[in-house]
């Protein structure tokens, strides 16, 4: 999570990223809440942020938090290892670990599309352009 232009849990002090320890307490405390059997959401509220799932998740997703050149640690790389563990076990647990499955090749992908003729007219562009959209006919594979 990005407060500007610099990670949410550090402050800019002479051209250099420092942790800001208020800040760095709440990203500690939503780590811990997580490997605790917290979902990002509770995990989140618990430490003091009003994140949706998403957004924590992206947050702890970010390898930053673990340092890196410019950022320092603000938790062990364990954890932050751990915290992927676990999200990959529970994603296992709920059937979701497919979800990204890779392109093997074997699909056809349309690449010729026809726009049949238009025959209505609406005064909403929205409207219009959903309409004009449904007018799209692949042409083969």
């Amino acid at each position: 999570m990005r407060k500007g232009s610099v990670l949410f849990g550090y402050r800019i002090e002479n051209g250099k990223a420092v942790i800001d320890e208020k800040q760095a307490a709440q990203v500690r405390k939503l780590f811990d809440g997580y490997l605790s059997g917290l979902s990002y959401q509770h995990a989140a509220r618990e430490a003091g942020f009003a994140f949706t799932h998403s957004t924590a998740k992206m947050m702890m997703q970010d390898k930053h938090y673990a340092g890196d050149d410019f950022y320092p640690a603000i938790i062990d790389e364990s954890v932050f290892l751990a915290a992927e563990e676990e999200r990959k076990k529970r994603s296992r647990r709920l059937g979701r670990d497919d979800r990204k499955k890779k392109w093997t090749g074997d699909r056809k992908v349309p690449t010729k599309f026809v726009l049949r003729e238009t025959e209505r007219a609406f005064s909403d562009p929205y409207k219009q352009a959903e309409y004009i959209y449904s007018m799209i006919e692949s042409e083969g594979e």
